[in-house]
């Protein structure tokens, strides 16, 4: 079996989860040296957050990345560009040419690549993307109240017109903020003064429950459900002082499954957080500027920076400065500020699908400052580009029916799934491949130990000494984020020597610390490489490391971390008596 006759194409349409299962198995199966599937555990609806591991030997443990996508119900490209990220690795493994490279990878990168392993959680809410995929209608991240005994007036989003699924309405009022655009059926725009009649208001198809049959309230934006991706605990804050937030930090199943994984699993260095829309790589801080980054994390990001302009094209910006809401009101109980400053990795989000480059719109500071300056005339623009570039997939025709409160409404208007949310079918491969070759190149900086030599030492009279040399080779130093090398995980590498038919010398202990490693790799702009100050940090990179023998046999050295997981190596003891 090849990996085209598994193929679900997650590159060309976005996959229930049934076919992603489906996708997932068939890797597990078909290829069972190079993936693991594993389930990090069961939504309330009884569906599995399932996690892929793509490797050689995918149960042993080392230096290794993640990907999640799918975290919000309707992001649900983040999928399609965790499976692509998957089987580009897969195909490396199996010495096929993967889409992603049009040209192969340099040998050292390749190398890198190849050590690596790539732990992948392709749909992080399956509960909320199945009622996407299946209803339409806008679910922030779960399909279920966080507060079900709510005695307000609230909407409860349903079907009204039959059709199976979730659209817009709209209601004409006199005070309607609304107004139809003439030339684009399904377009509404934000009234003018200078606007004649009909005016409109808009609220999403459903109904309204514990109504009073006069006041009609306010949709809300996460429709009284809890966004995990407010729910992690770093510096988690209660409703309302953070919308989303859930009863408690990791009240959420999901989350919780994140959270115990993460607990388990130290060996994390890089993690990349895939959600839509923008064509935007969000990094830390979340809570702090740029001012108060550690030195060396800052250089290290400016790399990722560089790389996620050459391959994917789209910029970087911090999400406390340029990704608030309200300026210097930072979000609580993020993803990113977790897996950062609780897990000490090099998380990036990545805001997939660039529709203000296909739209050609005017770029205000901060980013954020995107989303919501939009002229009438750019509204227009997208129209246009729905029209032309995405089959009007977005913008639907206005039909007239009888609700069973509000009475005469319309129903129809924007279905943002594909094209607004998420890019169109069409330019799906494209997107998967650029991110799977961004991705590759995170992954090659992954700390990598070896034993670069181990060899016995004939001293005489029955003695030996045994000396080890071993040397991180990789990117990373082995504490990975210099902003992580307290945390209390981040354990020191160890070495440890074990002997058969011989014995240590008197007073000597198995046991050796070597230290934590550093890298090679140092970022962008933190010195040392131009010629008026050129110069490397030392050898802080390898530790040698000796132990006394007697007698003769075997000696068996076993080193490593927590994070960078264990390498062994022997050595015969010669017998030096005579």
């Amino acid at each position: 079996m090849s990996l085209a006759d598994c193929h679900e194409g997650f590159r060309e349409r976005y996959l229930d989860y049934a076919a992603l299962t489906r996708q997932l198995e068939a890797w597990a199966e078909g290829w069972p040296e190079l993936v693991r599937l594993t389930s990090l555990g069961r939504t309330p609806e009884g569906r599995e957050i399932w996690l892929l591991t793509v490797g050689r030997e995918p149960e042993r443990v080392r230096p290794a990345v993640w990907v999640d996508g799918n975290m919000h119900a309707a992001e649900v490209s983040g999928s399609s560009v965790a499976l692509a990220i998957a089987e580009t690795v897969l195909r490396l493994h199996l010495d096929e040419t993967p889409p992603a490279l049009p040209e192969p990878l340099p040998e050292p990168l390749a190398e890198a690549v190849d050590d690596a392993l790539f732990h992948i959680c392709p749909r992080v809410s399956p509960d909320g993307a199945e009622r996407v995929l299946r209803e339409g209608g806008f679910v922030r991240s779960v399909p279920r109240p966080a507060h079900p005994e709510r005695a307000e007036p609230h909407w409860r989003f349903e079907d009204i017109d039959g059709d199976g699924i979730i659209r817009y309405m709209r209601v004409e009022d006199p005070a309607g903020d609304f107004v139809a655009a003439s030339d684009h059926p399904g377009l509404m725009l934000p009234r003018r003064l200078q606007d004649p009649p009909p005016y409109y208001r808009i609220y999403r198809e459903g109904t309204i429950v514990h109504w009073d049959g006069a006041s009609v309230p306010a949709p809300e934006l996460l429709a009284g459900t809890t966004d995990l991706n407010r729910n992690f605990p770093a510096d988690w804050r209660p409703e309302p002082r953070q919308a989303g937030a859930g009863a408690y930090a990791g009240s959420e199943p999901e989350t919780r499954a994140l959270l115990e994984w993460t607990r388990h699993h130290p060996e994390l260095y890089a993690w990349l957080n895939l959600h839509t829309f923008g064509g935007v790589f969000i990094r830390p801080l979340g809570d702090r500027p740029d001012s108060r980054m550690d030195r060396g994390d800052r250089a290290l990001y400016r790399q990722l920076e560089a790389w996620g302009e050459a391959f994917v094209g789209y910029p970087t910006v911090s999400a406390y400065e340029e990704f608030t809401y309200q300026p210097e009101t930072p979000l609580h109980g993020d993803l990113l500020d977790y897996v950062y400053g609780t897990r000490g990795c090099l998380a990036i989000v990545c805001e997939l699908w660039d529709l203000f480059a296909h739209l050609d719109l005017p770029q205000p500071r901060p980013f954020v400052e995107r989303y919501s300056a939009l002229s009438r005339d750019d509204l227009r623009t997208l129209a246009d580009w729905d029209a032309e570039h995405n089959q009007g997939r977005i913008f639907q025709r206005w039909q007239p029916v009888d609700h069973p409160q509000l009475g005469p409404v319309e129903v129809g208007g924007p279905e943002p799934l594909v094209g607004l949310w998420n890019p169109p079918f069409e330019q799906l491969a494209e997107l998967c491949d650029r991110l799977s070759r961004y991705w590759l190149q995170v992954a090659a900086t992954l700390p990598r130990l070896v034993v670069e030599r181990l060899e016995a030492e004939p001293l005489g009279e029955g003695v030996t000494r045994v000396r080890a040399v071993v040397a991180n080779h990789g990117y990373l130093p082995s504490w990975g984020l210099d902003s992580a090398r307290d945390l209390t995980w981040n354990t020191p590498v160890r070495a440890e020597l074990a002997t058969s038919d011989c014995a240590l010398a008197e007073g000597e202990s198995a046991h050796r610390v070597a230290g934590p490693l550093g890298g090679w790799g140092r970022g962008l702009g933190r010195g040392g490489e131009a010629p008026m100050f050129m110069g490397s940090p030392g050898s802080g990179h390898r530790a040698t490391l000796t132990w006394l023998v007697r007698g003769a046999g075997r000696a068996t050295l076993t080193v490593g971390s927590a994070r960078l997981g264990w390498q062994s190596a022997g050595v015969d003891i010669p017998d030096t008596s005579r």
